[in-house]
């Protein structure tokens, strides 16, 4: 097998003279890489580098930006003094990098009626067409029509 220590490479060595070096060294013989030929093992604290290993992840978790998915509610009824509100929210959102939810609740007899749940949605994509992708185009999904903004540079 191959072994190497923190100083560098120090050859090919048999298995019990690699295990005896760990021993004096106080630390572990650590299997790098088992599919070489020689198989590369490591003289290190195992303990440590697991440490170091987890530690490593935790931060790159941190690092990751987490994107949520906001929703906006609407039934036909809704007023353009209400809807406006929702799009400036809407807008907020996008510009803070989430995606955004828009579902028209149907309730009763509005079903037969879904032209205006479709003019709202146009209305909403053409007020945010400069700062939003439809990632999915307005559809009906039971009692509710559905569709999802994301933010434009996300998708760049």
């Amino acid at each position: 097998m191959r072994l190497v220590t923190d100083e560098g490479n120090v050859g090919i060595l048999p298995l019990q003279e690699a295990l005896r070096r760990a021993e004096e060294a106080g630390l572990d013989l650590v299997e790098v890489a088992p599919n070489a030929n020689p198989p590369v093992c490591k003289i290190m604290d195992f303990g440590k580098f697991q440490y170091e290993q987890a530690k490593k992840e935790r931060q790159a978790r941190r690092q990751q930006k987490q994107i949520e998915v906001k929703e906006i509610r609407l039934r036909p009824k809704t007023t353009d003094h209400h809807l406006s509100f929702k799009i400036r929210d809407a807008r907020r959102w996008l510009e803070d990098g989430n995606k955004v939810k828009v579902r028209v609740r149907f309730r009763g007899r509005e079903i037969t009626y879904p032209e205006i749940a479709r003019e709202q949605m146009d209305r909403i994509i053409s007020e945010l067409d400069d700062i939003a992708l439809v990632e999915q185009r307005p559809a009906m999904e039971g009692r509710t029509m559905l569709m999802v903004l994301a933010p434009a540079k996300e998708a760049e």
